[in-house]
């Protein structure tokens, strides 16, 4: 079965929370390859998670 729209957020989420939590070349303006691309999976799960959460609210 296909994985939730809302779990793949929040496991994005996650490990973006956790990369920035011990990579030392990121910080929270500036982030290294690796914690941009995990930053850009999150925001952009999280950007579809809340259209489709205000389409369902009319």
């Amino acid at each position: 079965m296909a994985e939730a729209l809302y779990d793949r957020y929040m496991k994005a989420a996650a490990a973006s929370r956790a990369h920035g939590e011990t990579c030392t070349r990121c910080s929270p303006d500036v982030r290294c390859g690796a914690g941009q691309r995990l930053y850009e999976s999150f925001a952009r799960l999280q950007d579809v998670y809340l259209a489709q959460q205000k389409e369902r609210r009319g």
